[in-house]
């Protein structure tokens, strides 16, 4: 077989490595995708040029079944007439070759801004790339064993081949890594030099080359952390810098979820599963007092709220447009929750933009009054110390004043966001990964870092909120100060305590949807860095980890009562700090819009939703509870989550093995006549739940 490279035609073949996937690949050509860009794909997935850089500007085009994956980058090939690698899209005008002017959003400051690609705003991936194969690398990761291996950059990933055990043999791919995933870098080179030993015989010196080598650690946004010995230091410093410099490219279209197209799934699929108008229709057959209204439906009232809301029928989109420019970003109050129980609901909002003058704004004393009936009365939970809204009062925001809302009755309920919970969740990453510290020292850094106090305020302020709904009997106003952090997260919290549908797997996946991504939350922004990183902290804050750790401590607390496990909270971080899927890109549906999102990429619903990708993340011993879960808080009932945080330090088969056998106990059991374990304890422990609420 010819040598040819994954790269360079004079490197080696690294086609026995992945002979078993293509077989039909009978001849290794130089340059030639079609038998060199399959190396960087599972196998039931196309061949396309997603992940490698142009490599043959001066060869047609071999692929001209495939259809073009970059639309967004600027054609450079010129002389190839038929190249369909960098063409433009069919849909659109055809523009000349090599000056394609198609406006793309990249972002500024963590915002996105449209620039010209053809004006150098994109950066081509193949400049970034400085060194894309190593020979001999030896991958280590703690409680596996080390693999060495052919390592190979490409656009999105950093893959590692192992060696073959013989011509016969193929290697496995033993890492297939996200750049995305990764959050810092850390390189160490050693150069041992010339050794010259002495000589006493009067023979000449003999000179011999020790080599030079370096080492490369890895620190993931899912919390892994990889090591890769490199020989050769110059090839060490040149991977830490490519991978330094693709996992910070920031451009949202330039990510990799707008390249990946697996078979198995379809662009439109898992995009359209939570509408909105579906969520409304329940809502509107026990109750006429809500209508959906688009009045934001070009985003021009709230560049962070979805196109329709849900708002009282008895205000109009004129009343709503000016209480938003009362509200700090546009986000005036909108239902987030109707409670069936008794018809009280929950709203969120941003801040009122009262100020030091203490301006009021008519319409949105109207639209809060419009909620509650003559008499009722109605609590406005602000995730922020009174002192803190105090100040923000001097700078133009507030709270709501008793004398412009007599029926609403304010409660101060702080949730640290922003740099403090991200301190927070570094300082316990470290405190997890210091493996040789005793007891005590353990103990003392688990307290100083304060995360479970973090989880312990979460889960009581949506715990008020809940008992404001389900046992006082009025209705609640949730908001911080923009409106995009803790008031989601308080929200959300609140649906799971409350209603049994939310904690259903389809049911958790709509929250999500709608309370989180639909909400604006800015995932782009919040879920930039993980714990890891060495830049400087800019608006990265781990608010949405905060969310999934406080529905395990339910899943915990309530194991029978939630119809997923542990594995989806996991995939679900996982996802939001880096993807494949497009469902957490972007910081709010006008960005998703502007970047055709949900035109250009693949849904994490879609893959999760997949008879045999579904089965992995339900509760064997789930059993539907009609129930309020009303969760413990004391300090005792708070415990770390070590599926999350011990994830790659301590290993996890005992329990895994100990969950498949329940999977299996629960399903070998599928007589009519028994009644199966799972079942058996959701019914004691649903009952006694009720004799506790009875008591109360």
């Amino acid at each position: 077989m010819p040598s040819s490279s994954l790269f360079a035609p004079q490197g080696p073949c690294l086609h026995p490595a992945v002979s078993r996937l293509h077989p039909e690949i009978l001849v290794c050509t130089p340059r030639s995708p079609a038998c060199t860009l399959r190396f960087l794909l599972a196998p039931q997935d196309p061949c396309l040029h997603a992940d490698v850089p142009c490599l043959c500007p001066t060869v047609p085009c071999l692929h001209p079944e495939i259809p073009c994956v970059h639309p967004t980058v600027p054609c450079v090939h010129p002389e190839v007439p038929t190249c369909t690698l960098r063409s433009p899209p069919a849909a659109e005008p055809e523009q000349p070759r090599g000056s394609c002017q198609r406006q793309v959003p990249v972002p500024c400051r963590g915002r996105l801004r449209w620039g010209s690609a053809a004006a150098g705003t994109v950066m081509e991936f193949s400049e970034l790339i400085k060194t894309a194969t190593v020979e001999r690398v030896l991958l280590s990761c703690a409680g596996l064993p080390a693999v060495k291996g052919t390592l190979c950059i490409t656009s999105h990933h950093l893959l590692l081949s192992s060696c073959p055990g013989g011509d016969a043999q193929p290697g496995a791919v033993e890492l297939w890594l996200l750049i995305r995933n990764v959050d810092a870098v850390e390189k160490r080179v050693q150069n041992l030099g010339w050794y010259q030993p002495p000589r006493t015989n009067g023979s000449p010196q003999d000179t011999r080359l020790a080599g030079s080598s370096g080492t490369i650690t890895l620190r993931c946004k899912d919390l892994k952390v990889l090591q890769l010995e490199i020989p050769g230091m110059e090839e060490c410093l040149n991977i830490a810098s490519s991978i330094e410099a693709l996992s910070s490219v920031d451009s949202v279209m330039m990510m990799y979820p707008f390249f990946y197209r697996p078979q198995s799934l379809k662009l439109e699929e898992g995009w359209h599963l939570f509408p909105l108008e579906q969520y409304f229709q329940r809502i509107a057959s026990q109750t006429s007092q809500w209508r959906l209204s688009d009045v934001n439906r070009d985003f021009t009232t709230c560049p962070t709220y979805p196109p329709a809301v849900i708002v009282p029928a008895a205000v109009d989109d004129d009343t709503l447009r000016k209480a938003a420019r009362f509200r700090q970003g546009g986000r005036f109050p909108v239902l987030s929750y109707y409670h069936p129980k008794n018809g009280t609901v929950m709203l969120r909002s941003s801040q009122p933009l009262m100020g030091p003058n203490r301006k009021r704004c008519r319409e949105d004393e109207v639209l809060l009054g419009t909620v509650l009936d003559e008499g009722e009365r109605g609590f406005i939970i602000d995730t922020r110390s009174a002192q803190a809204a105090k100040q923000a009062r001097m700078t133009g925001g507030g709270t709501e004043p008793k004398s412009s809302y007599p029926q609403w009755r304010r409660l101060h309920r702080p949730l640290e966001r922003g740099r403090p919970l991200q301190e927070s969740f570094i300082k316990l990453v470290e405190a997890c990964n210091d493996t040789l510290i005793n007891m005590d020292r353990w103990l003392s850094r688990l307290e100083s870092c304060r995360w479970l106090s973090h989880v312990k305020a979460a889960l009581s302020t949506a715990c008020l909120a809940a008992q404001c709904m389900d046992r006082e009997e009025a209705s609640v106003l949730v908001h911080g100060a923009e409106g995009t952090d803790t008031t989601l997260l308080v929200t959300a919290l609140a649906q799971v305590i409350l209603d049994p549908s939310c904690r259903t797997l389809a049911g958790f996946q709509g929250l999500l949807e709608r309370e989180w991504i639909e909400a604006g939350h800015p995932f782009h922004l919040r879920c930039a860095r993980s714990a890891y990183s060495h830049a400087r902290l800019k608006q990265e804050a781990p608010l949405f980890l905060l969310f999934l750790d406080c529905v395990w401590q339910l899943s915990r607390q309530f194991p029978f009562s939630l119809e997923f496990g542990e594995r989806l909270l996991l995939t679900l971080f996982d996802n939001a700090y880096a993807s494949a899927y497009g469902t957490f890109l972007c910081n709010n549906v006008k960005e998703r819009c502007l970047c055709k999102v949900k035109e250009s990429t693949h849904s994490l619903w879609a893959w999760l939703n997949q008879p045999g990708e579904k089965k992995k993340y339900l509760n064997p011993l789930y059993s539907h509870n009609a129930l309020v879960i009303w969760p413990s808080v004391e300090p005792q009932s708070i415990q770390l989550w070590q599926g999350l945080f011990f994830r790659w330090i301590r290993s996890s088969q005992h329990l895994d093995e100990a969950w498949a056998e329940i999977q299996r106990l629960v399903e070998g059991n599928d007589s009519p006549v028994k009644e199966s374990t799972g079942n058996r304890l959701s019914r004691s422990l649903s009952d006694a739940a009720a004799r506790t609420e009875n008591k109360r």
